[in-house]
């Protein structure tokens, strides 16, 4: 894919995705941003997939610009929301600002983006409800991709799905995505113990500008929801490679459900390294019990036309089919969630 296919393809999905200015910048920088400097020569001569699906070079562009942006760039101020521009006048700015801090753009994209997406724990929500339902035992979660953790705390969300309320009745986050479907069980999970891991984390209490530069300029109600998920006490979450770390979590403790999963973030790992995951965590569900149940819960993109997959796998089963169950499908960013399990 070509860096101009890549922005266009950023544009119509984040338009898509409500985002009006996102999709206005894309396609600006995929018609005008052109070779000349170290910096556009490294993000046209990107080695590996550059698109959404890989390693999503637009949106750490994107990202690098809305971080000076909220750090009181003035070049961006007049023309980032709520301010509208046109396209000469916004690319201006941009082409400005990629001339003058080519350094921190330069070192922000390096690291994959950190969008820890707070709506997507409406999925997270729910399976932890459908797994609670067949193993009522205590749970403990590992999330891969864990960035800074604030969906490590899903249990202490809530969602409400038209009018049914599930999780804590004093949640600091509540969730209301568009729901289509039945209402999954009602039995409260019970996390006793959480940890994620990130090949590069981002400390909540240090480094929130990365989190909040991936929630985009023109959608403010994304920042109101991180902003209360970082109020909450920090899940642990270690700098490590996912699935070597994963290894050390999948010894069974008894009495204890093991819930892995991942959203959005299994793309951005080495083929090698999805195929040893995968295959240590089906070896540890082939000894699972009933006293120690093994769940891993995916969210990610398919490549179907319609946000990501849903699906759980469970163990131990008696469906006699180790293939995964799709739960339903989910917006990118958790605005809405078609229910289907």
């Amino acid at each position: 894919m070509r860096l101009s296919d890549a922005f266009d393809y950023q544009a119509q999905a984040c338009t898509t995705l409500g985002s009006p200015f996102m999709g206005q910048l894309c396609r600006v920088l995929a018609t005008r941003l052109v070779r000349g400097t170290p910096l556009t020569d490294r993000l046209f001569d990107w080695q590996g997939d550059i698109g959404p699906r890989g390693d999503s070079v637009p949106l750490r562009l994107c990202g690098a610009l809305h971080a000076l942006r909220l750090q009181g760039g003035a070049a961006l101020t007049a023309v980032y929301p709520p301010h509208i521009a046109t396209d000469d006048a916004l690319w201006l700015a941009v082409s400005q600002v990629l001339a003058d801090h080519t350094d921190f753009i330069d070192a922000f994209i390096y690291s994959p983006p950190q969008t820890n997406e707070v709506r997507r724990a409406a999925a997270l929500i729910a399976a932890g409800h459908m797994i609670s339902n067949h193993f009522p035992n205590p749970m403990r979660v590992s999330e891969l991709g864990a960035s800074a953790g604030l969906n490590l705390n899903w249990d202490h969300f809530a969602l409400d799905i038209n009018g049914t309320r599930l999780g804590p009745p004093n949640a600091t986050v509540t969730l209301a995505p568009d729901w289509t479907g039945a209402t999954p069980p009602m039995t409260m999970p019970k996390v006793v113990e959480r940890r994620g891991v990130d090949l590069n984390p981002v400390d909540p209490a240090t480094d929130s500008l990365r989190l909040r530069a991936y929630l985009w300029p023109d959608q403010p109600h994304r920042r109101i929801l991180t902003d209360a998920a970082l109020a909450l006490p920090h899940a642990p979450v270690d700098k490590a490679d996912a699935i070597d770390w994963l290894a050390t979590r999948l010894p069974h403790i008894a009495g204890q459900t093991h819930m892995i999963y991942t959203t959005v973030a299994w793309q951005y790992f080495p083929a090698e390294k999805q195929r040893d995951g995968l295959r240590m965590i089906e070896t540890a569900g082939a000894t699972a019990t009933p006293d120690t149940p093994l769940a891993f819960v995916q969210m990610e993109d398919d490549g179907g036309d319609n946000g990501a997959a849903l699906t759980l796998r469970l163990w131990p089963n008696t469906s006699g089919s180790d293939a995964p169950l799709t739960l339903g499908r989910v917006d990118f960013h958790g605005r809405w969630v078609d229910w289907t399990a």
